[in-house]
Formats: C-alpha cells, structure tokens, sequence
C-alpha cells in the first residue's frame, strides 16, 4: 500500500488530473461561446451549417461546418487564452537579458589574444 500511497501522492499526477479537470470545465465555456459566435454568424449571413452542401455529390459540407468551427474554436483560444496569458506572463515574469549571450567579435578577440598567449618566446 505504501507504493500506491507514494503514487496517487505524486506531484506531476495530482497536477495531471486538476488539468484534466479544468480542462473539461475550460472546453465547455469554450463551446459556449463558440456557439454564441456561429449564432452571430448565421444572423448575419444565415445557418452557419454547410452539411447538405454536395457539390459534383461530394459530402463537403460537414467538413466545411467543422473546418468553420475549428478555426473559431482556435481563435477563442488564442485571444481569449494564449494572447492575454502571454501579456500576463510577461509583465509580471520578465525575461532577463541571456548573460551567455556574447558578441562574435569580442568572442574572436578573445581567441587572437589566446592564441598570442600560447605563442612560445612572447
């Protein structure tokens, strides 16, 4: 019992499923307010539902609606998710100049004045 205990105690597992939680609660809201856009749209130009669509008999239509409710679904995530997220993280985190980085040419005088150094008789 005490290696399950250690198991279900693990860290990166109680994370894991507080994501899974969120996530499923995170993917509802989302839904919902891809619905209230694919509302908006069918107001403005009609039913947003392209599934009897068949041009030459081609079933096109229902890859069409989900390509439509894709690319919403990834824009409600980017500018209500990864766009203000990444504000957030980069007002209140911000990344510290990279003290490894050097520039080429002090980088090479720093190989001409040790390559002089090992020179026998200087």
């Amino acid at each position: 019992m005490k290696g399950f205990k250690d198991f279900v105690m693990r860290g990166n597992l109680v994370e894991l499923a507080v994501a899974f939680v969120i996530a499923g609660a995170f993917g509802k809201v989302v839904e919902a307010l891809v619905n209230v856009i694919m509302s908006i749209v069918g107001k403005a130009g009609g039913q947003p539902n392209f599934d009897a669509w068949k041009p030459a008999e081609i079933p096109l239509g229902a890859f069409i609606t989900a390509l439509v409710g894709f690319l919403i679904l990834a824009a409600v995530v980017y500018f209500f998710v990864v766009k203000p997220y990444a504000a957030a993280q980069a007002r209140l985190f911000p990344a510290e100049p990279d003290a490894e980085t050097v520039d080429p040419n002090t980088e090479l005088l720093k190989e001409i004045r040790d390559s002089l150094r090992a020179r026998p008789g200087l």
